[in-house]
């Protein structure tokens, strides 16, 4: 099985294949990312359609400086805060199925409630601080792999990711005592 950056240097030269292998490969994680973002499964997959044409458009200059996952991740984030910039998205806990399948029942008032005010709570922190906890705890990223998606350093990555902790917890306190 061909590297994420082999495929990458096949599509610079204009395989075709290659990039079909990699958006099947990534494009549900970057859509979950930017649905879970944006709260909107139809902007998410227009979000996942921009960055897969910027990154064709890119693969000529295109250099394996880091996972390729990360470097999808980059360009999501960037398309979902530039978005978050020009109103204001809202969170889902979990998003639906892709449009093409049912989306799945949630069961108990309690874990509607708690899902309500977890999408509330992170609603109203600043893009940047919604971003890192996103990619923290629903997408399993550390603080280096934040830093390099976001491109900021390390040490801006735990404070975002502190404070928007911090925030969640204050206004999640019901939650987070039961």
């Amino acid at each position: 099985m061909e590297s994420d950056a082999d495929l990458m240097l096949a599509v610079a030269r204009g395989d075709e294949a290659a990039f079909e292998e990699l958006l099947r490969r990534h494009g549900d994680s970057a859509w979950r990312l930017a649905c879970r973002f944006l709260a909107d499964a139809s902007e998410a997959q227009d979000v996942v359609q921009e960055a897969f044409l910027n990154i064709l458009r890119a693969a000529p200059r295109y250099r394996a400086t880091a996972a390729f996952r990360t470097y999808l991740a980059r360009v999501v984030s960037r398309l979902c805060l530039d978005r978050a910039r020009k109103k204001r998205p809202s969170y889902m806990e979990m998003p639906p199925e892709r449009p093409d399948r049912e989306p799945p029942a949630i069961d108990g008032i309690a874990a509607r409630e708690r899902d309500r005010a977890v999408r509330r709570a992170l609603e109203d922190l600043p893009p940047k601080q919604r971003m890192t906890v996103v990619l923290a705890y629903y997408e399993g990223l550390g603080h280096r792999r934040i830093a390099e998606t976001l491109e900021i350093s390390q040490k801006a990555a735990e404070r975002l990711l502190s404070r928007g902790r911090a925030a969640l917890e204050g206004r999640l306190r019901k939650w987070v005592e039961e």
